[in-house]
């Protein structure tokens, strides 16, 4: 994890030189994400299948974004993302998991939440937009699966992994409308979180529409708690921007 901080930090300073905003920016969006879970989560050992077996479902992801942008060339820009998932069903398992037995009808609960921090340099900024910078997340996961009437198995995780960003947005001349993408990525000790989107974009004045696809997979063992899920689905948001 050291190597890949002080990488992503010499890419801050380098992308720091290229281009700078003319003027102050800032903006916020509020978006929903309709998301599909597939993968498995692990307690003392034992796994359970988070699709077939608990059969989550989504009941509310949403997402919250703000950044700030300045023309200081030596400073970086600030992007601030806060993403809750929640995913619930009723399911029965086909192996028992940290005491709840096999066989018996299960309540089960998926919460993650994510808040970043992203500092980050424009590295282009015309008809063609490039960032690049680094991303500090706070992760808190939490799997809930009660055997009505009987035992309940909570698998936690939490922790604070840095991830390189990188964001690219191609303007369409005198439309409003865009196209692009972001990603943020980390690998390191056996763990990696991969969080990636792309959009069509539709701007009038101050007002900027989105609609997309977005990808999150994390794979995070905390001590003896492991969850490694995919969520991945369509997204809209809706915000202002100056």
């Amino acid at each position: 994890m050291r190597k890949l901080i002080l990488v992503a930090g010499s890419v801050l300073l380098m992308s720091g030189t290229t281009a700078t905003a003319d003027v102050l920016g800032v903006g916020a969006t509020v978006g929903y994400w309709n998301s599909d879970l597939s993968g498995e989560a692990g307690k003392n050992g034992d796994l359970v299948d988070v699709e077939n077996d608990l059969d989550l479902s989504s009941d509310s992801n949403a997402n919250l974004e703000a950044y700030f942008e300045h023309p200081v060339p030596i400073l970086p820009n600030v992007r601030l993302n806060y993403t809750r998932i929640k995913q619930s069903g009723d399911g029965e398992l086909s192996t028992g998991y940290d005491g709840v037995l096999p066989g018996v009808p299960v309540e089960s609960e998926l919460e993650l939440t994510q808040f970043d921090a992203t500092l980050y340099y424009e590295v282009l900024d015309n008809w063609v937009n490039l960032d690049a910078g680094l991303t500090v997340r706070n992760l808190d996961g939490e799997l809930t699966v009660r055997e009505l009437g009987g035992d309940v198995s909570r698998t936690e995780i939490s922790g604070t992994v840095p991830l390189a960003y990188l964001a690219a947005r191609f303007d369409l001349p005198l439309t409003g409308l865009s196209v692009g993408g972001q990603a943020n990525v980390v690998s390191y000790d056996g763990d990696s979180i991969r969080d990636l989107n792309a959009y069509g974009q539709f701007q009038l004045s101050a007002v900027r529409l989105r609609a997309g696809y977005r990808e999150i997979s994390i794979d995070y063992e905390d001590s003896d708690d492991r969850l490694d899920v995919e969520l991945g689905g369509p997204f809209i948001s809706a915000g202002l921007t100056f």
